[in-house]
């Protein structure tokens, strides 16, 4: 992979992390476009790459609210920072437990499967549309509600499958405030980024070679600029119900995915 092929991969990987129409699903695409003939594992590599580059997009677009997080568990106190990080690590569960037992077989969905992309994208298309027909509410999260997201974010693991959607969609059909929604959807799958590159780094499976560190340093930063821009965006669109676009978006590649794998 050369770096304007990894220049490409970060931005696709950037904007459609956060805007609802699977960031995973469009790498596949991409890729696959690109004529991309690394191996499945060298493939993974690079998805791990652009993820950690959007988890740190997320950081610095939530950097209060994270420093908040922070300073109220130092403080040992059950405060609300205290109860929204047991929030997160609830959300967490669905996906960690998937990813431990199913990881092997999780990889072998990133590599080239665009009949499969196409389908996900079209259920993906189907959540938004629910999504921005729901009642405004001005609920906040539940304990309750963060284990249905968290779910939510676990059938988002399936390339094709928008978690950003999927997350804010659930979260919005739950009658959850909408800007709440989309703070909840977008900090709650930071910890499992982390995780994720730290079980990879820690199990020997990414090891760069000297070849690839300027591609994979091209991608990072184009998908961290393209990030920080979408995920401020995309909280703006959930906020004034702008789903629907996003939801013909995913038809429409949807089934021209399907079509191009069948035909």
């Amino acid at each position: 992979m050369n770096w304007i092929e990894a220049l490409i991969l970060g931005i696709v990987q950037g904007l459609t992390e956060f805007l609802p129409v699977s960031s995973s699903g469009h790498l596949e695409i991409v890729k696959a476009l690109l004529g991309d003939t690394s191996l499945a594992h060298e493939s993974m590599l690079m998805t791990v790459v652009l993820h950690g580059a959007t988890a740190l997009a997320t950081l610095i677009v939530f950097r209060k609210e994270v420093i908040e997080i922070f300073r109220g568990l130092f403080q040992f106190k059950w405060n609300e920072e205290t109860q929204f990080s047991l929030k997160i690590v609830i959300s967490m569960i669905p996906a960690a437990i998937i990813g431990v037992l199913f990881d092997d077989q999780l990889d072998a969905l990133f590599d080239k499967q665009i009949l499969l992309v196409g389908f996900m994208l079209l259920i993906t298309g189907g959540f938004l549309f629910l999504a921005d027909k729901a009642k405004t509410t001005n609920k906040g999260v539940s304990q309750r509600n963060a284990l249905i997201i968290g779910i939510a974010q676990a059938i988002a693991i399936l390339p094709g499958i928008s978690r950003s959607g999927a997350t804010i969609s659930t979260s919005v059909l739950l009658g959850i405030d909408r800007t709440k929604a989309a703070r909840f959807s977008f900090l709650m799958v930071v910890p499992l980024i982390l995780a994720k590159m730290g079980k990879d780094i820690l199990g020997g499976e990414i090891a760069f070679e000297s070849t690839t560190i300027i591609p994979m340093g091209v991608g990072f930063v184009a998908a961290l600029i393209t990030g920080i821009l979408a995920c401020t965006w995309m909280i703006k669109l959930v906020k004034n119900s702008k789903l629907t676009y996003f939801a013909i978006y995913c038809f429409v590649i949807g089934l021209l995915a399907i079509g191009a794998a069948i035909f």
